[in-house]
């Protein structure tokens, strides 16, 4: 019987995660656990406690992106640490002397280095996903002959701009969907879906019972990146036009009271099963065809051991 993803679980789980390099992460309500297949086939398991929640992460539309970018932190640690074993590197490669400018970097920031190469790393991937995502459109749209001054013409504008981030987004997912190692992350991202949906409707965690269930989750990321398109339009379209780099510097500006709105939107529509919600949803969910694969039993098992490290005795714990 084919599962309905819209249909209320018996328990809507906060828990959540991302695929690695053969391997995935979850995060639970006190912990992050890395599981990871290694070239020899055993699983390791790494579990880390999760920082405590601050003053902040109560706070509506504020807390979405500040959690946004804490998972950007975790799930940068979780690839470097997966990275350690898989032989990306021959032998010569891994005996090469460290450059004049590693050294450097060594001397100045000691044991703190990986932490401080882990922030630059979450700072370049926002700047990347600011000027690909966001201005880029913006000034593909600035190009067209669309008379922006008038209220009419703004909103066509930022409708245009719209349409753009999301041909580039569809463009950069089948782009990166073409590569061997890409397709088989999306497969662990489809076994952490599974996962979850089966805990969610509590079942025992076991590969026959997790392929049951759908590849396709109502609250994933990438149903969220869709959200911060559609919002995005509606938000800039509020600001109006004001030249090309303004327009530039008040989307930047922007960037986190689009990501809280539509991080709102989300965990509401992600509670409801009313048509309203469906609506909102079937979009992320459509998109989810370009970053889940139906995985094989061994990677389902890789995120049935990701999944029994971070639940806790208490499921209140963990409620949506």
């Amino acid at each position: 019987m084919k599962q309905d993803i819209f249909e209320k679980p018996k328990h809507m789980t906060n828990i959540g995660g991302q695929a690695l390099i053969e391997g995935l992460m979850m995060i639970g309500p006190r912990n992050a656990a890395i599981a990871i297949r290694k070239p020899d086939g055993e699983i390791i398991v790494e579990k880390r406690p999760l920082p405590k929640k601050g003053k902040f992460s109560k706070l509506p539309i504020i807390r979405g992106f500040v959690g946004i970018f804490k998972q950007m932190v975790l799930g940068i640690q979780a690839l470097m640490f997966s990275a350690e074993f898989v032989d990306l590197e021959d032998e010569a490669e891994e005996d090469k002397k460290p450059s004049k400018f590693e050294g450097f970097l060594d001397r100045v920031f000691g044991d703190k280095l990986q932490t401080v190469l882990i922030y630059i790393s979450v700072v370049f991937s926002l700047l990347f996903s600011v000027g690909l995502f966001m201005v880029l459109p913006n000034a593909i749209a600035w190009l067209l002959p669309i008379d922006e001054t008038t209220p009419m013409g703004s909103i066509l504008y930022n409708v245009v701009e719209g349409a753009i981030r999301v041909a580039l987004f569809i463009l950069y997912l089948s782009l990166t969907s073409m590569l061997k190692d890409i397709k088989r992350v999306w497969q662990y991202h489809g076994s952490e879906h599974k996962t979850i949906h089966c805990y969610e409707n509590e079942e025992e965690l076991t590969v026959e019972n997790v392929k049951k269930y759908s590849t396709r989750h109502p609250r994933c990321g990438t149903s969220f990146l869709f959200t911060v398109m559609i919002v995005s339009i509606m938000v800039f379209s509020l600001v109006g036009q004001h030249g090309l780099w303004i327009n530039i510097l008040l989307r930047i500006i922007l960037i986190p009271l689009v990501a809280g709105v539509s991080y709102e939107i989300i965990k509401i529509a992600g509670k409801s099963q009313s048509k309203i919600a469906r609506i909102i949803n079937a979009p992320g969910l459509l998109f989810q065809g370009f970053t889940t694969r139906e995985p094989d039993d061994s990677q389902i098992e890789v995120a049935i051991e990701a999944m029994k490290n971070v639940l806790v005795e208490n499921k209140e714990e963990d409620k949506w």
